[in-house]
């Protein structure tokens, strides 16, 4: 029995300090889980608005006067659709869109003998675009072909009208909103050439009238199969 009792007291004092001298095991290590980017990749339809602006000349070449310069301003909103590719950081896209427009500007010409107008009533762009994404924010380059009306008028002489093949660039940035939505900030630079009034605007023609417009607009995209976002 005293045997018994001393084996149980070796148990009872041993095994707590046996136990404290096995090593305790690390919790395990959390699961890695990667974070979704932001893709670009895909097709997308959208919206766009905003101002236009620019400088457009009357040069009377036949009545050997200087060119006669003036500002012009409106408002511009069409549709767009366009494509990315997101290789990496780097985003290729190209895009296209056809926008109604009021821009006008007038101002005295021919030393100040008539008062000269200029129009523009639509405009279309096709263009590339280059950008870097940061996650869901895109700046990038744009530039291409533009087409477009050039309107001329003489008040007592005549109208003239032509549509005009030219050249856009500028930039901008676009937003990723959410899955399918991005908004966007771009300005573009278009030249659509020059209009030969003919008789139209003088009686001692030719007279050319160009036009250069500056456009600060803003836009709204949807995207189709957008892909993985945060």
């Amino acid at each position: 029995m005293r045997k018994l009792i001393l084996t149980g007291i070796v148990v009872l004092v041993a095994g707590p300090a046996a136990a404290a001298d096995v090593p305790a095991q690390a919790a395990p290590a959390p699961a890695y889980a990667a974070v979704p980017f932001f893709d670009w990749t895909g097709f997308y339809l959208g919206a766009n608005g905003g101002s236009a602006g620019g400088r457009s000349h009357f040069d009377f070449n036949g009545m050997g006067l200087a060119p006669d310069r003036f500002k012009a301003s409106g408002w511009q909103a069409g549709g767009t659709t366009g494509f990315n590719a997101q290789l990496g950081l780097m985003v290729f896209g190209v895009e296209s869109d056809l926008d109604w427009s009021n821009l006008r500007g007038s101002g005295a010409c021919a030393d100040a003998s008539f008062t000269c107008q200029v129009q523009n009533n639509w405009l279309g762009t096709a263009r590339g675009r280059m950008g870097v994404a940061f996650d869901r924010v895109l700046p990038y380059v744009t530039g291409g072909f533009a087409a477009g009306d050039i309107g001329a008028s003489v008040p007592g002489m005549g109208t003239a009208s032509t549509t005009n093949a030219g050249w856009t660039a500028g930039g901008g940035v676009e937003y990723g909103l959410s899955r399918n939505w991005s908004a966007k900030m771009e300005y573009l630079h278009v030249n659509l050439g020059n209009l030969d009034c003919g008789s139209n605007c003088s009686p001692t023609p030719p007279v050319n009238v160009h036009t250069n417009e500056e456009l600060v607009r803003g836009g709204l995209n949807y995207k189709f199969d957008w892909g993985a976002t945060r």
